[in-house]
């Protein structure tokens, strides 16, 4: 098996319980609301503002660890695409009436400042590779999750499509970021680096449906006003 097989598989119960918890179940039923999408943009600014300094704060420590160095080349490439995305959020938000600077100068909510301080911490402390756990589960759910939950929450609430520029832009350049993280771990033999992967990507998956359980739940009975139900397996995030 792959290392990046045995990835999926080790984390599988722990993006089983992502997906469980309450605000993607609502979805999944076609239940989503304005407040709802306007906190999930939200967190996902300040979480989204710290892409880059992460990335280069890793390529740092890589770069100092001679084992590690060939990751600094493929992470300047990630420096480079993840550019300018939380404006793309503050676009959005502005779209759903949120005033851009009111998100820019506010604080984050507690579940993201961790999520945020882990990852720097695992950078600083740990193994600068655990941050690929990270990477996997942001950059993995953005693919299962993010152009179904645009159609959905757009179908619900009427949003222009000026107000879904991070979902349907992140969902397909995820599609190609995967493939490309695929062949990354697959060159990662060491089974220390492998173990502190495996075990970054558990804390992500708590951290992140953490950022999920801080966010408000639409109102029991917001149905998609088409009737459409969720394909089987689907994961909407809103």
């Amino acid at each position: 098996m792959s290392f990046y097989a045995r990835l999926l598989s080790d984390t599988a119960a722990d993006r089983a319980a992502l997906i469980a918890t309450a605000i993607i179940q609502a979805c999944l039923r076609g239940e989503v609301s304005l407040p709802s999408y306007q906190a999930f943009l939200t967190q996902a600014f300040h979480h989204v503002r710290h892409t880059v300094p992460l990335l280069r704060a890793c390529r740092e420590r890589v770069l100092g660890e001679p084992r590690h160095a060939w990751l600094a080349g493929p992470l300047e490439e990630y420096i480079e695409e993840e550019q300018g995305h939380d404006e793309w959020i503050l676009d959005d938000l502005v779209a759903c009436g949120v005033p851009r600077e009111s998100v820019r100068d506010g604080l984050p909510g507690h579940a993201t400042e961790v999520m945020v301080a882990c990852a720097y911490d695992t950078i600083a402390r740990r193994n600068p590779l655990g941050f690929f756990g990270m990477v996997h589960v942001l950059e993995g759910s953005s693919v299962a999750l993010a152009l179904v939950a645009a159609d959905r929450i757009q179908s619900q609430l009427r949003l222009p499509d000026s107000a879904f520029s991070y979902l349907r832009s992140h969902g397909t350049l995820d599609q190609e970021h995967v493939a490309h993280f695929e062949m990354l771990m697959d060159r990662i033999e060491d089974p220390t680096d492998q173990a502190d992967i495996i075990h970054g990507a558990r804390a992500f998956y708590r951290l992140y449906g953490d950022v999920f359980r801080s966010l408000p739940l639409p109102p029991s009975g917001a149905m998609n006003p088409a009737g459409a139900s969720h394909p089987a397996g689907a994961a909407v995030g809103l």
